[in-house]
């Protein structure tokens, strides 16, 4: 699978970030949901599936991705601290 950047409302390269596949799907780096009631509202998530949260705002970038603003280019290259092992 390949994944092509869309859009960011981070300056650092950091979540929230918005990205699509090669596969016709929509990847979202976001934050971690802690909140007790919030996990709860939720309920069982299923094994290989995580629930993340992000700013609505991040959405836009689904439809007009950010893909020539060189902000987030810089930050993209620049940004291997936080990598993760692919699922599949």
């Amino acid at each position: 699978m390949r994944v092509r950047f869309l859009g960011s409302d981070s300056y650092n390269g950091q979540s929230p970030t918005l990205y699509e596949t090669d596969r016709g799907t929509i990847v979202v780096r976001g934050y971690a949901i802690t909140d007790p009631q919030a996990l709860a509202d939720l309920g069982r998530v299923p094994v290989r599936e995580i629930d993340i949260e992000v700013p609505r705002a991040l959405l836009r970038f689904a439809d007009n991705p950010m893909t020539d603003d060189p902000r987030y280019i810089e930050a993209r290259q620049g940004d291997t601290e936080n990598e993760q092992e692919p699922l599949g």
